[in-house]
């Protein structure tokens, strides 16, 4: 039945009209798989020397236990954010004699083989096999290992559980605050009793039946978990909500985009996908603390720049960038009306600069850093309005990837709506205003650079209305190809 299932959907796959653009997107995972396996793969085969040379005078497994906390807080944060939860469309199956339990497991067979579940081994095989040449005993070393995997199957599960459960979530949040709050300030550290731990099952190699009791233990919760709501009524349903109805009638003054942004307004308020771009797009504020506090990066003007470009363009970069697919489920409707093209797009292109704008006016705490490094994020709003937002605008009209819009994935990770030239449109984004900053300051001064970067997105700003009438031709060339793949669900 697994190899049934495994036909299903490689025949979804394949007789899909994005089959070509999936393809693109696994080649692309492809070779990132290859390269960052590669570097784990070398890391895992170095790490016991570079250790030896570092700390002569610990024992490299003591040393690698000592850190294994860290590295599985890590595992988990990333899981959290990037891992994406295997999906299956379930429907079909619960009406046919196929046993639910079958249909879990496979389901959890597919997350248990994630990239992220592989990975680790990559570096603690290699790491495994040195030890083991270096004539470490081989059942404490093969213990160890086990009981490795075994925790980082019992994080898989558990990202799983935190992201389905609401009770879960913020439990392990708590812990992970917690324990984290009492290893900053030096009041417990936890990875030194996790430390020891490690290096006691590895002197006693009976122990490793703790985490693999542990793993079979998340196992079964996940699978009784996914269970308790695996029945088809449950499925079907609907859930019965008030709507609420806000007055968006100050909007009127905008004129004939007014129904648009009302629109716009109400799909965020009133969908998750759209609802949790926006939340996401916030987080870009924060991004100049990574460059600005660091002294190191203050001597790189250039990524500066790149990071001015972050902090008033968040909206712009994670909202904008799934232009038109956000109407994807109404597009026809919307296509059907006797509604200018260029209409349309004003619309969105003026959400984007009301964003920025907003984004501008909470950054001004960075005057702290220095009036160079505000002037820079003010030259950079500039820049996402001028230029920026119309990059965007032009790659959407590239963009025929339909979008669920309450599907509740993680924002950094969900591919649905993705683009892999949303990857070539949005360089340009990023390395052009690098440039246009570092060559007059290279050539003149610091502010000449600014001035270049705010003096493009004037520029962009002025000729407006030719660059949209260029953006909508491009978007009218392919209106019936965008329908015809709107149509289709992935």
């Amino acid at each position: 039945m697994i190899k049934r299932l495994l036909s299903f959907e490689w025949k979804q796959f394949s007789r899909s009209s994005y089959f070509k653009k999936g393809i693109a997107i696994k080649i692309l995972l492809a070779f990132a798989v290859l390269y960052f396996g590669g570097m784990a793969l070398l890391l895992g085969g170095s790490l016991f020397f570079i250790l030896k040379k570092t700390i002569p005078e610990t024992d490299p497994m003591t040393t690698v236990n000592s850190f294994l906390f860290f590295w599985f807080i890590f595992d988990f944060m990333l899981r959290y954010f990037m891992q994406q939860l295997p999906v299956m469309n379930v429907k079909p199956l619960m009406i046919i004699p196929v046993k639910r339990n079958t249909v879990i497991y496979y389901l959890l067979g597919k997350t248990s083989v994630s990239f992220f579940n592989i990975l680790p081994l990559f570096i603690v095989v290699p790491f495994t096999i040195v030890l083991l040449v270096q004539g470490y005993p081989v059942i404490p070393v093969l213990a160890w290992l086990i009981g490795f995997v075994a925790i980082t199957g019992s994080i898989n599960f558990i990202n799983f559980l935190v992201n389905k459960n609401n009770v879960v979530f913020y439990v392990v949040l708590a812990l992970v605050a917690t324990f984290g709050v009492l290893e900053y300030y030096s009041i417990f550290k936890i990875s030194e009793p996790m430390g020891y731990a490690f290096n006691y099952m590895y002197a006693h190699p009976y122990l490793v039946v703790v985490p693999i009791v542990a793993l079979v233990a998340l196992f079964n919760a996940t699978f009784h978990f996914i269970k308790k709501g695996f029945y088809l009524d449950d499925a079907i349903s609907k859930k019965v909500k008030e709507v609420s109805t806000t007055d968006l009638s100050w909007l009127n003054r905008f004129g004939a985009v007014a129904p648009f942004l009302k629109n716009d307004i109400k799909l965020i308020q009133r969908n998750v996908r759209p609802r949790q771009v926006m939340m996401m797009s916030f987080m870009f504020l924060f991004y100049g603390l990574v460059f600005y506090t660091q002294d190191t990066y203050r001597e790189m003007p250039a990524l500066l720049a790149f990071a001015s470009m972050f902090i008033t363009g968040g909206f712009l970069m994670t909202f904008g960038q799934y232009v038109p697919s956000w109407d994807s489920e109404y597009y026809k409707l919307l296509m059907s009306q006797n509604i200018p093209y260029k209409t349309y797009l004003e619309s969105k292109w003026y959400l984007m600069v009301v964003a920025v704008l907003f984004s501008f006016i909470l950054s001004t705490p960075y005057i702290y850093f220095g009036w160079d490094i505000f002037g820079m994020i003010a030259a950079g709003a500039v820049f996402n309005i001028g230029l920026n937002s119309f990059l965007t605008l032009f790659g959407g009209a590239l963009n025929r990837v339909p979008i669920e819009l309450n599907v509740k994935a993680k924002a950094f990770s969900n591919t649905n709506g993705f683009n892999p030239t949303q990857l070539l449109i949005g360089l340009p984004k990023f390395l052009l205003p690098m440039l246009i900053f570092y060559v007059p300051y290279k050539l003149i001064n610091f502010n000449a650079g600014l001035i270049a970067l705010a003096l493009v997105g004037v520029l962009g700003i002025v000729f407006r209305p030719y660059i949209f009438n260029k953006i909508e031709q491009v978007y009218q060339k392919g209106k019936y190809k965008t329908i015809a793949a709107f149509s289709e669900k992935q």
